[in-house]
């Protein structure tokens, strides 16, 4: 059994945060970027979301 871990993508934009989640979930990251971009019209709570995914992910 593999372990998956979640970090931040070489394949990055701004800070590989929304890369780093679509090669997780094994699903393209411009999908994951439109969520995001969704999430972040909605109220705002994408910013608050991507800031904090940011800080806490590790590279690497």
């Amino acid at each position: 059994m593999s372990s998956k871990r979640l970090y931040k993508s070489q394949n990055k934009k701004l800070c590989g945060v929304c890369a780093g989640f679509a090669e997780y979930f094994d699903v393209d990251p411009t999908v994951v970027r439109i969520i995001w971009l969704v999430f972040t019209l909605c109220g705002g709570s994408g910013v608050v979301a991507y800031l904090i995914a940011a800080l806490l992910m590790p590279e690497r």
